[in-house]
């Protein structure tokens, strides 16, 4: 189907801005609709570009019109299919930037629905196609229904294989998720069907989809279904994850506001929770905020997405002003984050990605109600008044009740969640480095649990300082000293275990703490003065990941 077919279906009523003849030749592989005001990264080659261009806006048009249609150019999009519904008309700035860059322009009239030219470009390319497709005509027309309706993989599935008796089929993910299945299909733990993935499994071929989500269609009798068929369904489904995809874009920019808010400080719960709205989250209820980081551009937000599509209940994706990935799921969430973390990366393990987790703290409850006896004027006591079903008294005044304590804010409790999940991230980076892992908040139940989520430039630097001349020069005296301080500290100060566990004499152990003393300047019979050089030596550069030195 080339462009000049699309404007020339006259029950669309599209309307020729800007074209040359040679341009108007160029073939449509398919349609993204999209108002992102940089669309490339869900942009393909060959697609028709529908936009209700929400994003141009009048007082830096110019400037925006010519940012999303160089985009559409680089992407290589056929066409661009503007609709008149939001500003009334296509704005000239968007005509000169189309015919700057050479790309097609119509526009899409108001009553217009964007589903019909879905329907009618993929309506014909399934015609197009039909020679070369086991499908059944019925089916191939019902499933391009379908597709133009969004519909999601379950409805695909069903579509696809009604006309087969006892056929069982799943959309699997690398992970071993179960995206869809038919009806009556038996579930498949997640190890299980990650191995079959990487078995058994017709992998399913959508572009912009990262490694971590790409779904694989798995039939538990493949004889049941004819090959050609098993590709023909695989190939529909790879349109509609990559329309998934497209959709979930947006869903990402409303969370990346949301990171943006509970990033800032002192920020009203007033907006969190409208933020949390926005993404489709309840603005009531506990949340676990996860941060994710890898090298590779894009694969911490993907391994995020993944993961978090494993826990049940609504849920967030999103990039923090720094660029960090983070997601938001319910504290209450069904899953193992260890063991879902571990099968999602180990589909792209030559790339480490660490992730941290955080939990908003649990509700106090709240304090009872103070109900003495009261007195009358004659010293007697009488029994207490009958109270309301809220718990107070109808005759007490807003005086004589109890202050209630202030309720604890959404907002207060997500930030402390994502500085939890800061915290768990960079202790797992220091601790599995190389290794993709995730830590939870909920390891920090010691002082060197503590240590791994500080900076490695600022725990050597605390080493430095503290421990000084027994760091240099590295000599066997001063390793000597070290192994002293290190033993004695471990066996909680005592002279005669420090010496057993030395092979030394007690008077020899005397005399080398007191040698650390004055070199550090620190008094070994003090509490604090303990703590300061246990920390020190767990700070060491050369001291590993452990708990102690």
């Amino acid at each position: 189907m080339h462009v000049e077919h699309l404007l020339g279906d006259e029950s669309l009523g599209l309307r020729l801005l800007w074209a040359d003849s040679t341009l108007l030749r160029r073939e449509i592989s398919g349609v993204t609709v999209t108002d992102l005001a940089d669309p490339s990264r869900f942009v393909r080659p060959g697609e028709a570009v529908l936009s209700g261009l929400v994003w141009w806006r009048r007082d830096d048009g110019a400037q925006r019109a010519e940012r999303f249609v160089a985009a559409l150019r680089d992407a290589g999009a056929a066409v661009l299919l503007a609709g008149e519904e939001t500003h009334g008309t296509v704005p000239a700035d968007l005509v000169a930037a189309c015919e700057r860059h050479r790309m097609p322009l119509a526009a899409v009239p108001a009553p217009v629905l964007f589903r019909a030219i879905t329907d009618t470009v993929y309506l014909r390319r399934w015609g197009e196609l039909s020679r070369h497709h086991a499908l059944p005509e019925q089916i191939r027309g019902g499933l391009s229904r379908l597709l133009a309706r969004d519909a999601g993989p379950d409805a695909l599935l069903a579509a696809a294989f009604a006309h087969l008796d006892r056929a069982t089929a799943y959309v699997l993910t690398p992970s071993g998720r179960t995206v869809a299945a038919t009806e009556d299909a038996p579930a498949i733990p997640a190890e299980e069907a990650a191995a079959l993935v990487g078995t058994d499994a017709v992998p399913v071929d959508a572009e912009a989809v990262s490694p971590y989500e790409h779904w694989h269609l798995y039939l538990p009798d493949p004889a049941a279904v004819p090959p050609r068929m098993l590709h023909d369904v695989a190939a529909v489904l790879g349109r509609s994850q990559e329309s998934a995809a497209r959709r979930r874009a947006a869903d990402h920019q409303a969370a990346d506001e949301l990171g943006a808010l509970l990033a800032a400080p002192d920020t009203e719960p007033a907006a969190i929770g409208a933020a949390l709205r926005a993404c489709g989250l309840p603005p009531t209820g506990r949340y676990r905020v996860l941060v994710a980081e890898a090298r590779q551009e894009g694969h911490a937000e993907a391994a995020l997405t993944e993961a978090t599509a494993h826990t049940t209940g609504p849920s967030a994706v999103g990039r923090l002003p720094d660029g960090a990935a983070f997601a938001l799921v319910p504290a209450d969430s069904a899953t193992d984050l260890a063991r879902t973390w571990a099968l999602v990366t180990a589909r792209a393990p030559e790339v480490t990605v660490h992730a941290g987790a955080g939990t908003e703290p649990a509700p106090a409850p709240a304090a009872p109600l103070r109900r003495g006896r009261q007195t009358r004027g004659d010293g007697d006591e009488t029994p207490p008044t009958a109270t309301s079903p809220h718990g107070t008294s109808p005759r007490t005044t807003a005086a004589d009740r109890p202050e209630a304590e202030p309720p604890d804010t959404g907002a207060r409790g997500l930030s402390g969640a994502l500085a939890e999940a800061r915290w768990a991230l960079a202790s797992v980076r220091a601790t599995s480095p190389g290794v993709s892992a995730v830590a939870d908040s909920t390891a920090l139940d010691s002082l060197g649990a503590l240590l791994t989520g500080i900076p490695a430039e600022v725990r050597a630097l605390f080493s430095r300082t503290v421990l000084g001349p027994l760091l240099r020069p590295r000599t066997a005296s001063t390793a000597a000293l070290l192994e002293t301080l290190e033993t004695f500290l471990a066996h909680d100060g005592s002279w005669a275990r420090t010496a057993d566990a030395l092979h030394l004499h007690v008077n020899t152990v005397h005399y080398r703490v007191g040698r650390i003393e004055r070199l550090t300047g620190r008094d070994l019979s003090r509490l604090s003065d303990r703590l300061d050089l246990w920390a020190a030596l767990l700070c060491r550069p050369d001291h590993g990941t452990g708990t102690t030195p």
